[in-house]
């Protein structure tokens, strides 16, 4: 019986001595830093295009992305026309994703196919468009829960006031920064980043 129970114990301690020493060795497989890991996140997430195609954030990987939310009958409608300036004139280096919204001043309220054929026939759109989204509330889409909230990107807490507010982010998937309504696309804030 001695025997047995030292047997055991050996055994037992060698099993806890392994896990230990994976346990140590697991962090030099992946070191992260905190930017990583939110980059990591926001690179996760996808949206359901205008056209009905599912499109992943990491197929940007290695540009800007700039991230509006719009609307087709708001004082700032016309920057549609900015936001397809800027998306031919910086194409190799950034991406221009709108984001149709009803949420303020219900100044969204077309489908999405008439949202898409009013950005085509107005502004010429190319640059990529969503399916309409919610951004207030439970509902609100979850790029846009990560873009607002410091805890998910590191960087700062945003409320979205009013449609065209605008978000940067980097080649490496970390927000560099949002932008208010009146912050045209052109803005220096905005440009001087993506050269």
């Amino acid at each position: 019986m001695k025997t047995l129970t030292h047997y055991l114990f050996v055994i037992i301690s060698f099993t806890v001595c392994l896990a230990s020493t994976s346990f140590l060795a697991e962090p030099s497989k992946d070191i992260r830093t905190k930017n990583d890991i939110l980059a990591s996140e926001f690179y996760d997430m996808e949206f359901e295009a205008i056209d009905g195609r599912i499109i992943s954030l990491s197929d940007f990987k290695g540009k800007f992305i700039l991230i509006v939310n719009t609307a087709s009958k708001c004082g700032y409608t016309k920057q549609y026309q900015d936001l397809q300036s800027i998306h031919e004139e910086y194409k190799d280096d950034l991406v221009v994703i709108g984001f149709p919204c009803n949420d303020f001043g219900s100044q969204e309220k077309g489908s999405n196919k008439e949202i898409l054929n009013f950005c085509q026939k107005n502004y010429g759109v190319e640059f990529l468009l969503s399916k309409k989204i919610k951004i207030k509330g439970e509902e609100c889409h979850p790029i846009f829960t990560w873009l607002t909230k410091k805890s998910l990107n590191g960087v700062l807490d945003h409320k979205v006031s009013w449609n065209f507010n605008k978000f940067l982010i980097s080649r490496n998937g970390n927000l560099l920064g949002a932008f208010s309504s009146s912050t045209k696309p052109h803005d220096t804030e905005i440009i001087n980043q993506i050269k």
